[in-house]
């Protein structure tokens, strides 16, 4: 198992790197798999030369090709205007349009604030959502201010797992709980959600058409 941690931080040490590697590590407690960090400060000047002759370098084919053989993704950004990086974007628009289709991400961001906190659903998601990539439902914001909260290390952990599960693959050692049991087998409908129809006797449901053929009767 591969899994792809890629982050934006401009800085050494930066606190996206942090996230980036406390996200790492929660997903590694329950899934055996080889890192791979690509710190795309180091590749920035590649970057623009792509961008710019059409031909990557080969450091930055290297990082593409990695991309395309994850298994899993971890993706960290800074916050800038609103939004990702310009450097985070620079580089997935250097992505093929196939190399992350069916890949499991994890999207994390850090900033300054909590007023941007929506930047993982109103820019990162809809970003590998484009390059057909499933995010799972996790995603983690930094604030300067989140940093030693219980909060941020309780999100760090449900997205770390949720990363695990996508990927298929839980450490032998992983227990789940009876809450998470339950919740994966939740009796769902045709569309997915949770119903009282016991799955193991779908046709002790009632169709509505016999329903409504009672309340017309009454």
């Amino acid at each position: 198992m591969k899994l792809l941690v890629v982050t934006a931080g401009l800085r050494s040490p930066s606190s996206t790197r942090l996230l980036a590697d406390r996200l790492t590590a929660a997903t590694l407690d329950h899934l055996d798999a080889e890192p791979v960090v690509l710190e795309l400060r180091e590749l920035a000047t590649r970057i623009a030369q792509h961008l710019v002759t059409g031909f990557p370098p080969v450091e930055l084919a290297a990082a593409l090709d990695a991309v395309a053989a994850a298994d899993g993704l971890i993706a960290v950004t800074p916050v800038f205007a609103a939004s990702y990086s310009g450097l985070f974007k620079s580089f997935f628009d250097l992505i093929d349009k196939d190399a992350l289709t069916g890949t499991p991400v994890l999207v994390g961001a850090t900033g300054g604030t909590a007023r941007h906190s929506l930047v993982t659903e109103h820019a990162m998601r809809p970003l590998f959502t484009h390059l057909r990539a499933p995010v799972v439902p996790t995603a983690v914001y930094a604030a300067s201010e989140d940093w030693g909260e219980e909060g941020l290390a309780q999100r760090i952990t449900r997205a770390g797992t949720e990363l695990a599960r996508a990927m298929g693959h839980p450490h032998p050692t992983t227990r789940e709980t009876d809450t998470d049991n339950a919740a994966a087998f939740a009796p769902r409908s045709p569309t997915g959600a949770i119903t009282s129809t016991d799955p193991a006797n779908r046709l002790g449901a009632v169709p509505f058409a016999r329903r409504l053929a009672a309340l017309q009767a009454d």
